[in-house]
């Protein structure tokens, strides 16, 4: 089964945000839960967690790319 990894809302009105870095590389097994990237918006730094537990199959968001709110940045297989 494959999930996607969306880049979550924030809040605050915020519409895109900067992939910081990725704390996994494609694969690498992660966790649910677990903080798998940093994204850097206008006003803060957010971590987004794993969605699901598997093994991280893609990175569709490189490092130092804009993004908007809730795109795909990536993928777990389980």
């Amino acid at each position: 089964m494959i999930t996607d990894i969306v880049l979550p809302s924030s809040g605050m009105g915020i519409e895109e945000a900067t992939i910081v870095r990725w704390l996994k590389g494609i694969g690498d097994n992660v966790s649910e839960g677990e903080t798998i990237v940093e994204a850097e918006t206008a006003k803060a730094t957010m971590e987004v967690e794993s969605p699901a537990s598997g093994v991280l199959a893609t990175i569709v968001a490189a490092e130092g790319q804009t993004v908007e709110i809730n795109a795909v940045i990536g993928t777990i297989t389980s």
